[in-house]
């Protein structure tokens, strides 16, 4: 039984993810649970995709000890003649 997203960690979603592939994989999953097991592990994938994305999205955004935000963006080569 999988607890709610909202109070798992990302690890613990992971874990559960892994499980449920695992699961599948095997190919012993009666046609009923592997549905439902698919949609749990949609489901779980979502919510570990949105976490990484929201994870980025603070990495990409520091603030400054003076209030200003600093962002890191990748660094473009430069290209030659420039």
């Amino acid at each position: 039984m999988t607890q709610s997203k909202n109070k798992l960690s990302f690890e613990e979603a992971m874990t559960q993810l892994e499980a449920i592939v695992t699961k599948l994989e095997s190919g012993d999953v009666p046609l009923e649970e592997a549905l439902e097991q698919f949609k749990a592990g949609m489901s779980l994938s979502k919510y570990c995709q949105d976490t990484l994305n929201n994870a980025e999205k603070t990495l990409t955004k520091i603030v400054a000890p003076n209030g200003d935000e600093i962002s890191f963006e990748e660094d473009k080569p430069e290209t030659e003649g420039e």
